[in-house]
């Protein structure tokens, strides 16, 4: 799998990113210590036990990497649930969290397939 066939199968913008880091070698570097980022982690065990102050500081750390990364499947959930939680909007933050899971793991799973290359 190239890092373009990644992008595409995560519906991320490679050319975006690309613009914006100007080398396939860093897009690449990010790319990989994204697994290692704790934000999705910790967004969904601080909505689980109902810490929302914290599930707001995560679900907006995992906005901001996947639009710097042009994750833009993960990216439009991430700040779905962003917003709602800024607004203090519990119930619908709880709707949405099922959406960034499944962005997430589309992510995290196109990114392993990459890795494993």
């Amino acid at each position: 799998m190239t890092i373009q066939e990644c992008y595409a199968a995560l519906e991320g913008d490679y050319e975006e990113v690309l613009n914006r880091l100007y080398s396939e070698a860093l897009v690449r570097k990010f790319l990989l210590k994204f697994l290692s980022d704790p934000s999705f982690q910790l967004l969904e065990t601080s909505m689980q036990t109902g810490q929302h102050e914290e599930a707001f500081r995560a679900a907006h750390t995992l906005k901001g990497v996947s639009q710097n990364l042009s994750f833009t499947k993960l990216y439009h959930s991430s700040h779905q649930i962003t917003e709602a939680l800024r607004t203090k909007d519990y119930d619908l933050a709880g709707q949405l969290l099922p959406q960034v899971e499944a962005d997430y793991a589309q992510t995290a799973a196109a990114i392993r397939a990459f890795q494993g290359e």
